[in-house]
């Protein structure tokens, strides 16, 4: 009888359920239209990707290219993933019934959720009240002081000229955080010090808050200089059910934006995470939310009090944490709420059950202030996924990381019992994970994951520059070991490359070596380690085998290795018998340019070699140009003067001085834009402008000139 009476209830929940879309259009790129696309598919649901001209070959669009992909345009975001009304015409024409927006983008733009009413489409996130009020950092701070949930001291009201806003600053006093209303993931946000900097701080912010988000209002609040960053995944449907899905630990950043995550977070007592969840579900609740979102705060770890910072009305980039503690497809609900059925678990069955971790794999550089980087993926290695490790990618070997867009490459997700576990798999993983190609932040993962502070759960958002001499140690220098498996990759590759010229008369025989009598022949393989450091490796060929002397330039013998047998397996992969010791390394050459100088492009190639499967075995080093044609370069530089070049493939944003221009030290020169985040370049010293070779609006390569100073001489 209970059987039956089961199976009636379970037929009428069934036959009550709406039922999914056929189609939907996800109007974003990367990862995360991947990771919306396998839900999807699963589901039985077809997709539309879109896609800017640079994003042709993307792997998201391959992935729907099954169903359909249209151009939106050319590769600047706001002509092309910004277009609202292209946007909603290629809906209408390939009959997707719903938008799923992603995140960034348009995923909290409340025009565009209104625009898709009026077009009788289906928006996949909150509704448009809910967006205005909680998108809107000011009016959601309203919401929350009414609901008794305290807020960060700060000015939030509708007055926007920069004088005023100063004033508020001072009234708040330094140090102040800017922020854009619109904003999230760190765009249009900067912290200011003192008042000096304020204003052009404030003009920086908004720049980059309208070209984000396409409005440039800012809030000015008080900058609590010790804070952890936790936040709540919260989910609504249209019933007047929310549920929270518990909290996440975001608090390790860089240029405010989140690089590592976890969930639940660290140290956090049962009481506490009652209370922040209880609070967050209400803030849902008081504005009618549906769907997705995250409830964040700001937590003080010693006087264990939390603030509400925000509600971003959207999947969140680290929302794959909490799906591993859960076991829950986020995606998934989002199909479900939006198609009007319920949630599908009721607070009580949400399951919390071990510790995930987040790692994003950024296309950055890390001891370059984490310099965002663009380039092609020359190779991709990932770690295998199972059921304690997720890869969330947007990109497969030879894709291209544009500078048009956020850097980030991939997501490396991965679960354990409890946290030691977690980090366990979390650092082995790191490990696995090769990318050649873009300078990535996988080193900085790696020796952040192993920190102690870290391991011991004492996590905040200033962690990075606390801990920053244990954070970037010493890159150390190569071993003789990996200097002559270098030496031996490139005579080897250099012979078979001649062999399938088919030239024995080639320069690789006749200049490469030098023959001595008999089958004996030699080569010196100059190779310059990733400092200062330069190194000559001696290769003598005898018959099948090798003999290697490896000394600095300077001559101090490092090592040797005789009678040593290598052959090269593949294209990339050696395998040498030193001494005692078999190895096998993976070898991926990457060519690129000395930085240029009067009109000189030297290249350079770079070798990245992998000595095991353990990512921290890998080494760079660099076969550096001829010695005159660098020569010639530094002599050209030197008669030109200083120069002032693009630290990264970037937008020239602005340029703020005039040839002539005398310019004191600390001012701002030029103004660049790269993956959507702003770098000032400022003058070293007190200068005069000689020349300036860049414009308003241009594209520029890493290494491009921008600007000649002439430095003034300073007094005897």
């Amino acid at each position: 009888m209970r059987s039956v009476l089961l199976t009636s209830i379970l037929e009428s929940v069934s036959t009550n359920k709406k039922p999914l879309f056929d189609k939907i259009l996800i109007a974003n790129r990367g990862e995360i239209a991947c990771r919306v696309i396998k839900t999807a598919k699963k589901l039985g649901i077809k997709t539309v990707a879109i896609y800017s001209e640079v994003d042709k070959n993307s792997l998201h669009v391959q992935m729907a290219s099954a169903d359909e992909a249209f151009c939106v345009g050319p590769a600047p975001s706001s002509e092309s993933y910004l277009r609202m009304d292209t946007i909603i015409d290629i809906a209408k024409r390939s009959g997707a019934q719903a938008i799923h927006p992603g995140y960034g983008f348009l995923s909290e733009n409340a025009k565009f959720a209104t625009a898709l009413e009026k077009a009788g489409l289906t928006f996949i996130g909150p509704p448009v009240t809910a967006i205005t009020s909680m998108a809107s950092k000011s009016e959601s701070k309203d919401i929350m002081l009414a609901a008794s949930v305290p807020c960060v001291p700060g000015y939030h009201g509708s007055n926007q000229d920069a004088d005023f806003l100063l004033e508020e600053a001072k009234k708040i006093q330094f140090p102040v955080l800017i922020k854009a209303v619109l904003g999230g993931g760190g765009k249009g946000m900067r912290i200011v010090h003192e008042e000096s900097a304020f204003l052009e701080a404030l003009e920086s912010a908004r720049r980059e808050a309208l070209k984000s988000f396409g409005d440039d209002n800012v809030l000015v609040e008080k900058y609590i200089q010790k804070p952890r960053h936790i936040e709540v995944q919260v989910f609504g449907d249209s019933f007047g059910n929310a549920v929270s899905l518990w909290e996440r630990d975001c608090s390790v950043q860089r240029r405010h934006q989140k690089i590592i995550e976890e969930a639940p977070a660290p140290g956090i007592s049962a009481d506490i995470r009652k209370d922040l969840c209880d609070k967050a579900v209400a803030a849902a609740k008081a504005v009618g939310y549906v769907g997705a979102g995250t409830v964040e705060f700001i937590f003080d770890d010693e006087a264990k009090v939390f603030y509400f910072m925000e509600m971003n009305t959207r999947l969140q980039v680290e929302h794959p944490v909490t799906e591993m503690i859960t076991g829950q497809d986020l995606v998934d609900w989002q199909l479900q709420v939006a198609a009007g059925n319920p949630l599908p678990l009721k607070q009580e069955d949400i399951p919390l059950q071990g510790h995930a971790f987040e790692a994003r794999i950024y296309a950055e550089n890390p001891r370059n202030n984490f310099m965002p980087d663009a380039g092609t993926l020359l190779h991709l290695s990932t770690p295998a996924p199972s059921e304690s490790v997720r890869i969330e990618e947007g990109f497969r070997q030879g894709s291209a990381i544009e500078v048009y867009y956020d850097p980030l490459i991939a997501k490396l997700v991965v679960r354990g019992e409890d946290r030691t576990e977690a980090l366990r798999v979390l650092r082995k993983a790191l490990d696995e994970y090769r990318v050649v190609g873009v300078a990535t932040n996988i080193e900085f993962l790696r020796t952040l994951a192993s920190h102690p502070a870290f391991i011991d759960g004492e996590v905040e958002t200033g962690f990075i520059p606390k801990h920053y001499d244990a954070l970037f140690p010493v890159i150390p220098k190569p071993t003789a070991e990996v200097l002559a498996q270098s030496a031996l990759y490139i005579v080897l590759r250099d012979l078979a490359r001649e062999q399938q010229l088919g030239a024995s008369n080639s320069p690789w025989s006749t200049l490469s070596f030098r023959r001595f009598g008999g089958d004996v022949h030699k080569r010196i393989i100059s190779l310059n380690g990733s400092s200062e450091d330069a190194y000559h490796i001696h290769v003598s060929s005898v018959g099948t085998r090798f003999n290697i002397q490896v000394y600095t330039t300077a001559g101090e013998h490092l090592g040797e290795f005789n009678n040593v047998e290598a052959s090269l397996t593949d294209s990339n992969s050696l395998h040498a018998t030193l001494g005692q010791h078999q190895s096998r390394v993976t070898v991926v050459s990457q060519l690129g340019h000395h930085v240029p100088g009067a009109g000189v492009a030297a290249t350079e190639e770079k070798l990245h070699i992998f000595q095991s499967d353990d990512a921290r075995n890998r080494v760079m080093l660099i076969i550096p140009s001829p010695g005159w044609l660098i020569s010639l370069e530094k002599d050209a530089e030197k008669a030109k003067g200083g120069g002032m070049r693009a630290p990264m493939p970037s937008l020239v944003v602005d340029v703020k001085v005039a040839v002539g221009d005398k310019i004191k030290k600390g001012q701002a020169v030029v103004v660049l834009e790269s993956m959507k985040t702003e770098t000032v370049l400022r003058a070293e010293s007190n200068a005069v402008v000689v020349s300036i070779g860049c414009s308003k609006g241009d594209m520029v390569d890493e290494g491009k000139e921008l600007v000649i100073l002439k430095m003034e001489e300073t007094a005897a």
